[in-house]
């Protein structure tokens, strides 16, 4: 009597877990306009690699920057997941004033992500003064 009461929550939890699977190997397809109107104003980027194994799986493709109507300055890097799961990482946005130096932000903390497999999505910060005019983005493995 007891075990057709424990049946049928077995069976949920085997259904539950099979959907848990499936959606954490899923990949993302994009559609984008061919000839996009929007123009970016793609930095070229310096990279420091001393994580080869999260560089392979999710890289920066680029970044894009702009002044918001507030003189802020704008930023936003395009990231990709080179492999076919779901990646989890952080990064974090150090911004930099006219000379070089770090200004200091509550916001300078790690977030995490998370990018399906074949995802490219943009991450967006924008400066906390108008005195940050540089900045650099961390990448760490989660």
């Amino acid at each position: 009597m007891k075990m057709k009461n424990i049946t049928p929550i077995i069976a949920i939890a085997a259904t539950a877990v099979l959907l848990l699977l499936h959606t954490g190997c899923s990949t993302v397809n994009t559609l984008e306009p061919a000839q996009p109107s929007a123009q970016k104003q793609m930095l070229s980027d310096k990279r420091v690699i001393t994580d080869t194994g999260l560089y392979g799986r999710v890289r920066p493709v680029g970044v894009n920057t702009a002044l918001v109507s507030t003189g802020l300055l704008k930023i936003q890097v395009e990231v990709q997941n080179l492999s076919s799961s779901v990646q989890a990482f952080a990064y974090r946005i150090e911004w930099f004033d006219a000379n070089g130096m770090t200004v200091s932000t509550p916001t300078s903390t790690w977030i995490d992500r998370q990018i399906q497999g074949g995802e490219s999505l943009m991450l967006t910060g924008i400066a906390p003064t108008e005195t940050a005019k540089d900045f650099r983005v961390n990448f760490i493995a989660r």
